[in-house]
């Protein structure tokens, strides 16, 4: 088992309470945008795993090409060499929780941008239906692509592919030479903690 040493356990400690601190006050400003409020579908509780992951912690990361809204096809592999990546995959638009983790993740792009990463967030939503969540969210620093067609074909490739066919709420990090580093599926109904985050970031530059 790794051990982190006391001047980093200690800053760590620290960084984590500041966010902590800046997503509390992020939630009014950014973590549930005006323009989605009111909108949103309010889904019952949902069972909170539902797949069975097809990749490992060291594994290669299946690529693929998905459209984003801007109109850009994005493909992993162009990352390679370049830039880590974080997938972030959210089961659907116009949903409580995803309307708020993904805007969250704007008050945290500077501790992206140290670690070298960028996010691609993923859905199994279409393109037009992605745009106008786009707009009520006011925007995302990082690139939001659709798994609409072939249907959810990219979040099965991982393994996150629900029957219902939406995806888990998952995160995967992947590293500059396109290996996975860190898995993350969290229940569906809650966003996942930022301790999950850090530590998804901090496994890429260990």
């Amino acid at each position: 088992m790794r051990t982190a040493p006391a001047g980093y356990t200690t800053r760590m400690t620290l960084l984590l309470g500041l966010l902590w601190m800046l997503l509390i006050a992020g939630s009014a400003l950014a973590g549930t945008p005006e323009g989605v409020m009111g909108k949103v579908f309010q889904s019952p509780k949902l069972k909170p795993i539902d797949s069975e992951l097809k990749v490992r912690v060291d594994d290669p990361a299946p690529d693929f090409s998905l459209p984003a809204v801007n109109g850009d096809t994005i493909t992993l592999s162009d990352y390679r060499g370049n830039k880590n990546v974080m997938l972030s995959f959210v089961p659907a638009a116009w949903t409580p929780v995803c309307s708020d983790q993904w805007p969250g993740y704007n008050i945290l792009q500077d501790i992206f941008d140290r670690h070298e990463t960028i996010i691609l967030g993923i859905t199994v939503d279409n393109i037009p239906t992605l745009h106008s969540w786009l707009q009520a969210m006011g925007g995302l620093w990082f690139p939001m692509l659709s798994d609409f067609w072939p249907h959810g074909r990219v979040a099965d490739a991982y393994g996150l592919l629900r029957g219902d066919g939406t995806t888990e709420r998952a995160l995967v990090f992947i590293d500059k030479q396109g290996l996975i580093r860190f898995l993350h599926v969290e229940d569906i109904n809650i966003r996942p903690p930022l301790e999950i985050v850090m530590q998804g970031l901090q496994n890429l530059t260990d």
